[in-house]
């Protein structure tokens, strides 16, 4: 089983900066592709980001892009840099892992968190 953990979620003004951070514990030979995901109120889970095992490969949603990194600096950490956040970028951002090599899928995706609260002030 594998254990993930999400931080970093914070109100945060709008053309702010913030980062995410993602811990997965436990099965850790079973992680691949780490990813991340957000929900807004009344809204679809949605994909932001995702990050391959070895991090030389990303993905990201055309909402974001240009404007949030995903990283990660060993098998089991992942990041979310997200600048010039926007009002529609609030939501709870959940991290997940899975023994994908890379998706945009969330249904490919085996371990979630429990979600950070991102609140973005216009």
């Amino acid at each position: 089983q594998v254990h993930v953990v999400e931080s970093g979620g914070r109100l945060v003004q709008a053309g702010g900066s913030l980062r995410l951070s993602c811990i997965a514990s436990g099965r850790i030979a079973s992680i691949y592709a780490m990813g991340w995901f957000r929900q807004a109120p009344g809204k679809k889970r949605e994909f932001v980001a995702a990050i391959s095992r070895n991090g030389e490969a990303m993905e990201y949603a055309d909402s974001v892009k240009g404007r949030f990194t995903i990283s990660r600096d060993n098998r089991v950490t992942a990041y979310l840099q997200m600048n010039k956040v926007k009002p529609d970028d609030a939501a709870v951002y959940f991290c997940a892992a899975g023994g994908i090599l890379l998706s945009a899928q969330d249904f490919e995706y085996d371990y979630w968190g429990q979600g950070t609260q991102v609140t973005v002030s216009s």
